[in-house]
């Protein structure tokens, strides 16, 4: 998808205020990352820019298009096909925090790019569950440093990220547990959001069991031809909102509630 210009992120989110700290019983609301916050697929991104570094990264990246594209754009493949992209971006990092590293580059290199790819709908929804004293955490597919940094150092909120855990393989990175589906459930819990998840926000069906265990799914940015499987599997009036995602369904919201 290409960048399409976006309207400033808000003052609010923007702004440095402190918020109120967490309440014994604070809700937990779970937010996912791209298509939801992030108009695109941040992972996707960054791995370009990786592969793009050099010539010879790009002309692997080419190799294995025509067996690797397609297993991405399947989802019981998605994942073996990313992390063959994955595995060109990072060829001699062997660690993850050379990956890290990296992201934090990207992320101060591409400040105007992400800026424009951040909701301002859905950053002013975020900010408003932690002004009310709500523990709120992303969990994403990506790499939790990618969204941290892009939400740190882009739209100035300081934010627990659960997402996929990489370390070397052959002689770069990949993914040892893909923070998806039901996996990011367990990877919530594993990461002590042991809470009942009061509200999440998707737009994945990959999201499902997420969305599912929430008290208040909220159904955000969804591709069209999903709209109504989300309407036949999730409790009836279940929110389908589009937060400004270009190309995307839902009901088209205004600003924040």
């Amino acid at each position: 998808m290409s960048a399409t210009p976006a309207p400033p992120v808000s003052s609010a989110s923007l702004s440095g205020a402190r918020f109120p700290a967490l309440r014994a019983d604070a809700p937990l609301i779970v937010f996912d990352f791209d298509h939801t916050l992030y108009d695109g697929d941040s992972g996707s991104h960054l791995f370009a820019w990786l592969i793009k570094r050099s010539w010879w990264r790009m002309a692997l990246a080419l190799l294995i298009a025509p067996v690797a594209g397609p297993m991405v754009a399947w989802l019981k493949t998605r994942r073996v096909g990313i992390s063959a992209f994955v595995w060109v971006g990072t060829i001699g990092m062997h660690r993850a925090g050379n990956l890290d590293a990296a992201i934090d580059r990207y992320v101060a290199s591409h400040t105007p790019q992400i800026r424009a790819r951040l909701l301002p709908i859905a950053l002013d929804v975020l900010h408003h569950h932690r002004e009310q004293g709500d523990q709120v955490v992303i969990a994403t597919g990506a790499p939790p440093e990618l969204a941290r940094a892009i939400l740190a150092f882009v739209a100035h909120e300081d934010m627990p990220v659960v997402g996929t855990l990489v370390g070397p393989r052959l002689g770069a990175l990949g993914a040892r547990r893909h923070c998806h589906s039901r996996m990011k459930m367990t990877m919530l819990r594993e990461a002590g959001f042991t809470a009942p998840v009061e509200m999440a926000y998707s737009d994945s069906s990959a999201d499902l069991p997420l969305l599912q265990a929430a008290r208040h799914p909220v159904v955000v940015n969804p591709k069209p031809r999903r709209v109504e499987m989300f309407r036949r599997v999730l409790p009836p009036g279940t929110p389908i909102l589009n937060w400004g995602c270009p190309g995307r369904g839902g009901d088209e919201v205004a600003s924040a509630p």
